[in-house]
């Protein structure tokens, strides 16, 4: 199974945890894989709601009755991956000490690098940057608290640790994009955790 299918799936599996009515999540679904393929076409600001809706096939009651407008579309989609990812080595019981799936995480951003650069060119990218930062130091919190080496942390510096590794991951993230994803998925996995655990 590729990256992208454990992500995938990781993605599923959380869905189902929350017991999202199927066609409530199928309607979800369509509304943002719309305002994602839209963005990777065009600015985000010439994007209307319509724009949408059009390509979603979907009715503009249905939008308004989940989402306040496209930003609250395009950030509610990015919370649940960010969720999704942040929590996936946990969901599928993991037995390795890594706390965040860097791998899995880098590869998916292989693949998604044009719609990286239409998040950049949108300047929607600090604000995604922000909200993953948070579910992201949620996770590696949760790991921490999970795995064996964690132990010898302090429970009260945990979630200090967590959110400072959040954003060395962020930045490790940025620096990868900026030189062109140049290095191996896997080659930043093993770099980030060794910052995580010297």
């Amino acid at each position: 199974m590729s990256d992208n299918e454990r992500l995938a799936r990781t993605h599923q599996l959380h869905l189902k945890r929350k017991k999202v009515d199927a066609r409530v999540r199928k309607t979800r679904d369509a509304l943002g894989d719309a305002l994602v393929a839209l963005m990777q076409e065009r600015p985000f600001d010439s994007i209307t709601v319509q724009d949408v809706l059009d390509r979603a096939n979907v009715g503009r009651s249905t939008f308004y009755s989940h989402y306040s407008d496209k930003d609250d579309l395009l950030m509610s989609d990015a919370e649940e991956f960010f969720e999704a990812m942040s929590m996936a080595l946990s969901v599928h019981g993991d037995t390795s000490e890594r706390v965040f799936p860097v791998r899995e995480f880098f590869n998916h951003l292989i693949d998604a690098q044009q719609f990286v650069l239409a998040l950049r060119t949108s300047g929607k990218l600090h604000a995604n940057l922000e909200l993953a930062r948070g579910q992201f130091a949620r996770g590696i919190e949760r790991r921490m608290n999970e795995l064996p080496k964690g132990e010898g942390i302090p429970v009260h510096q945990r979630p200090a640790l967590a959110f400072a590794h959040a954003g060395a991951l962020l930045s490790l993230m940025q620096w990868w994009i900026d030189r062109g994803m140049k290095e191996p998925a896997e080659e930043m996995d093993k770099l980030f955790h060794k910052i995580v655990w010297g």
